[in-house]
């Protein structure tokens, strides 16, 4: 699942591996935009914040350059990177394919309770809606895994939550300028649409839904434009 926690309350946890636990935080600090983008990370410095010696810091940052959050320049340090414009695209069209495909066999064989525990999840995304980030995002992600697991295919999320960082850092960005109860919203009406068996019309809703990244990635861009790299004039629905 997204790998998100409460960067202001967590502490390190003695008895576990601390390079994973490093990694975690660092990623969520940049997905949530408190490490900006260009920001240089020292290791020295990590490792007194977090009361390590460096290895581990070190060992996480070569992981989340590996996911492409952080890059390593010779002779000058460890940045942020920037947000890559073309994988927040890629990662959103490969979605996009997944989750239409699942939504397709959902509507084709409703399931009662599926639909039930579906609708109390987003009775909590109203609830959440105009709260943290942090909480809604983490709502929001649950309603997609569940329907993920209710198709059999839970192992493709996993997959997908390896590409979609790039993603994630936009829905943060975007949280503030763009109202979530429209997403909720639009959770509801896909769960009806299955309970309906409109296969058809709940794969649209779908599609529809993961495209509203495409309408706010170039206001973000614009407000932003310092926090992008390789970003093209708009948006291609891709």
């Amino acid at each position: 699942m997204l790998e998100l926690i409460d960067i202001d309350a967590w502490k390190l946890d003695q008895q576990k591996a601390v390079s994973p636990q490093l990694r975690v935080v660092l990623r969520s600090r940049i997905i949530r935009n408190n490490l900006k983008p260009m920001s240089r990370l020292s290791e020295p410095e990590l490792a007194k914040e977090y009361g390590v010696s460096r290895q581990p810091v070190r060992e996480a940052f070569i992981t989340l350059v590996d996911e492409g959050l952080l890059e390593i320049r010779p002779q000058r340090g460890t940045f942020v990177k920037k947000i890559d414009y073309e994988a927040v695209l890629n990662a959103r069209f490969v979605r996009e394919a997944v989750e239409a495909d699942i939504i397709r066999q959902l509507a084709s064989r409703p399931n009662a309770e599926l639909v039930a525990n579906l609708r109390q999840e987003i009775a909590d995304q109203y609830k959440a809606a105009s709260g943290s980030p942090l909480q809604f995002i983490e709502l929001d992600e649950r309603f997609h895994r569940s329907l993920a697991q209710a198709a059999g295919v839970a192992r493709a999320w996993d997959y997908l939550e390896a590409i979609k960082s790039q993603m994630d850092r936009v829905r943060f960005m975007t949280f503030e300028e763009f109202p979530s109860i429209t997403l909720v919203k639009q959770h509801e009406q896909v769960v009806d649409l299955i309970e309906q068996q409109d296969v058809k019309a709940a794969e649209e809703a779908m599609r529809s839904h993961l495209r509203e990244i495409l309408k706010s990635l170039p206001k973000v861009h614009e407000i932003y434009p310092e926090y992008f790299e390789n970003s093209p004039g708009s948006p291609r629905d891709t």
